[in-house]
């Protein structure tokens, strides 16, 4: 129950009213610390109710005594690396301080520059992007000598995307007393560590739903594929015979993104595409249209892999492969959530086994193998691997007919090497691949003439 925890009864009535039952882990491990003062660094997944896990502890500590105060300058920061995801933390804030006369403004790009300023001298939390706040800052818009409470939620991801610098001169800037609560989905590398190092005090370490430990009711699955013209007949297999009510297909580029758009308009599907190069208006058009069931299916980039909430979203699809372990956790944590069940999908062509294997190492987990009869393709993984039952991870040891050791066969000498094609469409050249299909086969540049 809530009322473990020692806020202010305002904030008690708001989380009755939304009917805020069960803190979640998270809830339970961070707002206790978090009430104290501390400075705290959280690792807690997409989707395990960390927004609540700051957003109180903010609140209840700008409230006091309960007595409304003058305003003289911001009170409390929120930086978030997206603008979506700062539009949802924007609507929990105002959720949970509706029965208080604190006053919350968001600060994003796309927006009218001089009206943000004047909103700024209104409000006494501020919810932005890094970017947008600079840009304020630059232009002597952005107290924070007042601050008291600074929060930088997905704190890996804004390092991502090359925010680093950004997100300490804020910090810095906010150069009165103030409590720092850092989040993140993953650990992170040196970068986060050194951010956590300069901006932190003493802090609290937390570390709850690590990465590996993904939403147990989403299934996790892979489809080989000989190339994306066969990536693309199987997710229009898929969006026709899955049962779903809400779907992502994620892509590496938004070339991709409008390529596949484009094809799943033309059959008929009610899909919308997300990407960088779409404008805020047509951004919001898509996650509103995605949300209220106007359109079943989101064609997006990782623009829309972190702060993305719907509900009904249950299934997900990597038509590429995400670059890592962590953007692939970002990814299917769409799905899944609050012990809803999901299916997570991902098309594997020749050139993605290598990074597909590097994820499941780094999740220490095996992906469920798909195939779908009326699509199947040649290409269904590299060869050594199935002969050896390397894909499954053991090693099988060569016996002879009495159950003895046997030796290994040398390979014949001067054999020349056999190298495998890829079928593509027409007009594309076949991709070359090693013996042991790990890796790309080097073209060899013709000798100087």
């Amino acid at each position: 129950m809530f009322s473990q925890f020692a806020l202010h009864e305002r904030l008690l009535k708001a989380v009755a009213e939304l009917n805020f039952v069960e803190p979640t882990p998270v809830q339970v491990a961070a707002i206790p610390p978090a009430l104290q003062g501390r400075d705290l660094r959280v690792i807690a997944q997409t989707g395990s109710g960390k927004t609540a896990a700051f957003v109180l502890p903010l609140l209840n500590r700008l409230l006091g005594d309960g007595a409304a105060k003058p305003r003289l300058s911001l009170r409390a920061v929120i930086l978030l690396p997206t603008r979506e995801l700062a539009q949802q933390t924007l609507k929990e804030v105002e959720r949970f301080a509706q029965f208080t006369f604190l006053k919350a403004g968001l600060i994003t790009g796309g927006e009218d520059f001089k009206s943000q300023a004047a909103m700024l001298r209104r409000v006494d939390i501020l919810i932005g992007t890094p970017g947008r706040l600079i840009e304020h800052a630059n232009a002597g818009n952005l107290p924070l000598e007042e601050v008291e409470v600074l929060v930088l939620d997905e704190a890996d991801r804004m390092l991502d995307m090359g925010f680093a610098e950004d997100v300490q001169r804020l910090a810095e800037a906010c150069s009165g007393p103030h409590q720092t609560l850092l989040f993140s989905a993953t650990s992170g590398g040196s970068g986060l560590r050194e951010m956590v190092a300069k901006v932190l005090k003493e802090p609290q370490h937390l570390q709850l739903n690590a990465v590996s430990q993904l939403n147990e009711g989403t299934r996790q699955q892979i489809i080989t594929a000989d190339h994306n013209y066969h990536k693309e007949q199987l997710v229009e297999w898929l969006l026709t015979n899955e049962t779903y009510d809400k779907a992502i297909v994620f892509t590496n580029t938004r070339v991709q993104a409008d390529r596949l758009y484009g094809k799943l308009v033309a059959r008929e599907f009610k899909t919308f595409v997300l990407h960088g190069e779409k404008d805020q208006k047509d951004r919001k058009l898509a996650i509103e249209r995605l949300k209220q069931g106007a359109v079943k299916v989101l064609v997006a980039t990782d623009v829309a892999a972190r702060g993305l909430d719907v509900d009904g979203l249950d299934l997900v699809i990597n038509f590429d492969m995400p670059r890592s372990g962590d953007e692939y956790v970002h990814r299917i944590g769409r799905t899944g959530r609050a012990g809803a069940e999901g299916l997570a999908i991902s098309l594997i062509c020749h050139t993605d086994w290598n990074l597909m294997s590097s994820i499941e190492r780094y999740l220490k987990q095996r992906f469920e193998r798909r195939s779908i009869k009326e699509l199947k393709g040649s290409y269904q993984g590299p060869k050594n691997l199935k002969a050896s039952g390397k894909a499954a991870g053991t090693k099988k040891k060569k016996t002879d007919a009495k159950g003895g050791k046997k030796a290994a066969k040398k390979p014949a000498a001067k054999t020349p090497s056999k190298r495998n094609t890829i079928n593509k469409p027409k007009g594309d050249a076949p991709a070359l691949v090693s013996q042991d299909g790990l890796a790309p086969l080097k073209r060899r540049k013709p000798a100087a003439e």
